[in-house]
C-alpha cells in the first residue's frame, strides 16, 4: 500500500496513520518528522533544514522532496508508506508526483479525512495530554476519570496542552489549508486516486472505513500465524 492521508490539522491523520502501519506492515512518513531526523542526524540536507528553520523561513519543496525520496530508498519502505503531512499544495502534489515516477512508483490513493470546521475547532482546542506517559485527553469527548490525574499512569498535575490547540489559532490553520492544501484534491481526483471518508466519525470507525478502502491485512496476525503453522 502506497497513500498520502490529506486533511487540515487536527483531522487525525497522525492517528490513523499509526494504527494503518500496524495493519499492513508498513512505514509512516511525516514530512516533519523528516525534519528533526535529519537535523538530529546532521546530515547534509538536515544541516541545510536547520540553517533554515532558524532564519524563520520556509524549508524549499526540493529539499523536502530530497528528504522523501532517501528516506523511500530504505528497504523498510519497499512493502508500502503512508505520506502524512506532504504534500500541502499543488506544487509539491506535481513534485511528489514526478519523483514517484522517476522511482517507478505507483500511489494506491490518497485519502481525504473530510471534517466539519466549527467541530473540528471544538476537538483540537479541548485537548491536553499527559506529559508523564503522552496519554491524550479532551475537555469533553475523553475527561480522566479523576480530576487532574492520568488514568493510564496515575500521574497528577503533569497535564500539559500546545500552545497552538486553542480557537483562534485552529481556524487560522484551518485557513490555511483551504487556501493552499485542499486545491490538491481536483489534482488527485483527476487521476482516479482521491478516496474520502468521514473524519468526524469516532476513531474506531475512520480506520474501518479507510481498511474498507483496501481489504484489512494484519501484518501481526499474519506473522504469529505462520508461526503457528511453522
Amino acid at each position: 500500500m502506497r497513500i498520502i492521508l490529506l486533511g487540515p490539522p487536527g483531522a487525525g491523520k497522525g492517528t490513523q496513520a499509526r494504527i494503518l502501519t500496524e495493519e499492513y506492515g508498513i512505514v509512516h512518513i511525516a514530512a516533519g518528522d523528516l525534519f528533526r531526523e535529519n537535523i538530529k542526524n546532521k546530515t547534509a540536507l538536515g544541516q541545510q533544514v536547520e540553517a533554515i528553520l532558524k532564519a524563520g523561513t520556509l524549508v524549499p519543496d526540493e529539499i523536502t522532496i530530497k528528504m522523501i525520496a532517501a528516506r523511500l530508498d530504505q528497504p523498510d519502505c519497499k512493502n508500502g508508506f503512508i505520506l502524512d503531512g506532504f504534500p500541502r499544495t499543488v506544487a509539491q502534489a506535481e513534485a511528489l508526483e514526478e519523483m514517484l515516477k522517476n522511482k517507478g512508483i505507483a500511489l494506491d490513493a490518497a485519502v481525504q479525512m473530510a471534517v466539519d470546521d466549527e467541530a473540528l475547532v471544538e476537538r483540537v482546542s479541548g485537548r491536553f495530554t499527559c506529559a508523564v506517559c503522552g496519554e491524550g485527553y479532551h475537555d469533553t469527548f475523553k475527561k480522566p476519570h479523576a480530576p487532574d490525574t492520568c488514568d493510564k499512569c496515575g500521574a497528577q498535575g503533569k497535564f500539559t496542552r500546545r500552545a497552538d490547540d486553542n480557537a483562534e489559532t485552529v481556524r487560522t490553520r484551518l485557513e490555511t489549508y483551504h487556501s493552499q492544501t485542499k486545491p490538491i484534491l481536483p489534482f488527485y481526483e483527476e487521476r482516479g486516486l482521491l478516496k474520502t471518508v468521514d473524519g468526524m466519525a469516532p476513531m474506531k470507525d475512520v480506520t474501518a472505513a479507510i481498511l474498507a478502502l483496501f481489504g484489512a491485512k494484519k501484518a501481526s496476525s499474519q506473522g504469529v500465524q505462520a508461526k503457528k503453522n511453522g
